[in-house]
């Protein structure tokens, strides 16, 4: 099971495990689809310092009373309220009143209200406005199979030749467990590919690389229907 930081202990600030099995035991060799192409929120932004690490973004507001939607990184989504002080891109410092589940499916979107912001129009000019915290106040890694998702944004997966095959974007997990989000090295549509050690063998985070068990087909396009698919 992918392991993700349930707050400011031992297991904290974005990391990944790799499980030893495949997602839904999907076979390495077999076809996994690129994304649908419907809109894709952008990745996640990048930290201004190498030792920061991303936690949560802020999305549009909720209501009239300064409430604001975020997403949040950390393994329990609502644990980001219990770091403290978290800082900004632009060097604020943001403190979490509270948070709560967002509606809707998705696990990772929460409604927080921030210290010191009320009203609609302060909420909303914390769009898109990133949170993060000093790596020095996270714990290290516990084995050679965690790693930090900030680490694995932008880095390189290559084949066990050593050939590019795209750039890590993004790591989401939609409920099934972690997956890196790679982008074409040519660019255009990315694809998923589940975190487990039967797809990614190798994490080599100090070269910002990892290798890559990927199927041929990895970013090719939706083939048609069959005209007897009742979907």
């Amino acid at each position: 099971m992918a392991r993700r930081p349930a707050g400011p202990t031992s297991r904290d600030g974005g990391r990944r495990g790799r499980t030893s099995s495949a997602i839904g035991k999907i076979a390495p060799d077999a076809a996994t689809s690129p994304k649908a192409p419907a809109p894709r929120p952008a990745p996640p932004p990048a930290p201004p310092d190498p030792n920061l690490v991303l936690l949560g973004e802020f999305g549009r507001a909720h209501g009239l009373t300064g409430e604001v939607r975020l997403k949040s990184y950390t393994g329990d989504p609502q644990a980001i309220a219990g770091y403290g002080a978290l800082l900004t891109s632009d060097g604020r410092t943001l403190a979490l009143a509270d948070v709560r589940p967002a509606p809707g499916s998705s696990p990772d979107m929460l409604i927080a209200r921030v210290k010191g912001v009320s009203g609609r129009s302060a909420a909303e000019a914390l769009n898109r406005v990133a949170l993060f915290v000093p790596r020095d106040r996270l714990a290290a890694p516990e084995d050679d199979d965690e790693v930090y998702a900030a680490d694995l944004i932008g880095a390189a997966a290559v084949d066990e030749a050593g050939t590019l095959v795209g750039t890590i974007v993004a790591v989401p997990n939609y409920g099934g467990g972690d997956l890196l989000e790679l982008r074409p090295p040519n660019g255009g549509a990315t694809a998923l590919l589940p975190f487990t050690k039967a797809f990614v063998p190798v994490l080599d985070v100090a070269q910002r690389r990892v290798t890559v068990a990927a199927p041929e087909d990895l970013f090719a396009a939706p083939g048609e229907k069959p005209a007897d698919d009742p979907g």
